[in-house]
């Protein structure tokens, strides 16, 4: 499994680097995994969520690389701790021992080896939560189908349509391809949806992030996931983002109510029914976690 930090294949951007050999490519990772927050979390998806909160693991590094990035101090290796496969597995079950109702990767992508890995030793030492891949979606459909046997739920970003928008926002103009192939993979995997008491158990959830000056581009990733797969999906209409400093316009500001308004009302005339809105509320600074080694040590 390891292998595949030989050359290393995982993303999107396809560096091919050697991590075993301590090679980094864009995400700024070798193959040791790095991890730099685990805890409960209650502002993901209701079905998410429920009302124990979603086991989240946070990887240190990323592939993507967002200009207005919210998580910068792990995104870019600054915070984490080394740990092995074991570890990773017992902090799992340490989150499901804290009433977890599901184990939440968040940024995995360039770790999927190690999380397979460390998933199958959670599930031999008695861990039966649902596993949820919470992802940029800037996966190579090798890594998603990797997964097909780990996996339970996949949180899965559409963030630009338009590969000018990712080029200048991500320095990645290849996103949008990469991002509807990796989750054409995830839906063959899981193309329906299940829930019991309100709680997500398999399926998969398409989130698409408003941007300040992005509403058409936000339609059309609307409109091109709910056209191409209907109601298989959940899609999560998110409100939330939150300027950084030195951001330029229109990334310096929040998204207004009016904004997000007319992208909730074209989803409705779509005829979108399976999805999620956000209060203004949520475009708060306090619903980003300390990333400060909680539950990692």
């Amino acid at each position: 499994m390891k292998t595949q930090y030989e050359s290393c294949l995982l993303c999107g951007r396809g560096c091919g680097v050697d991590r075993t050999r301590g090679e980094r490519g864009f995400c700024g990772m070798s193959s040791e995994p790095k991890l730099a927050r685990a805890a409960l979390h209650m502002w993901e998806e209701p079905i998410i969520s429920g009302t124990g909160g979603s086991g989240t693991v946070f990887f240190s590094g990323c592939s993507l690389g967002c200009v207005f990035c919210q998580n910068r101090a792990i995104s870019d290796g600054q915070v984490g701790k080394p740990l092995t496969d074991s570890r990773i597995a017992e902090i799992m079950l340490e989150l499901e021992a804290q009433g977890a109702h599901n184990i939440n990767l968040v940024t995995p992508t360039h770790f999927a080896p190690t999380a397979v890995c460390s998933v199958r030793i959670a599930r031999e030492r008695g861990m039966t939560l649902p596993v949820v891949y919470n992802t940029s979606s800037y996966d190579s459909v090798e890594c998603i189908r990797m997964l097909a046997d780990t996996v339970d739920i996949y949180l899965a970003d559409y963030k630009y349509h338009l590969s000018r928008t990712a080029e200048k926002l991500s320095h990645a103009e290849n996103y949008p391809e990469v991002a509807r192939a990796a989750i054409a993979e995830m839906i063959r995997q899981k193309p329906y949806p299940v829930v019991e008491n309100g709680v997500m158990r398999e399926g998969v959830i398409v989130r698409v992030l408003l941007l300040p000056g992005h509403v058409a581009e936000a339609k059309l990733a609307v409109k091109y996931i709910y056209d191409t797969y209907g109601d298989s999906v959940y899609i999560s209409l998110m409100s939330q983002y939150t300027p950084m400093p030195n951001m330029t316009a229109p990334l310096d500001r929040r998204v207004t109510a009016a904004e997000y308004r007319e992208l909730v009302d074209y989803a409705i005339e779509k005829g979108v029914t399976r999805a999620f809105i956000q209060e203004g509320a949520a475009a708060s600074e306090s619903f980003i976690p300390p990333f400060d080694l909680t539950g990692i040590q």
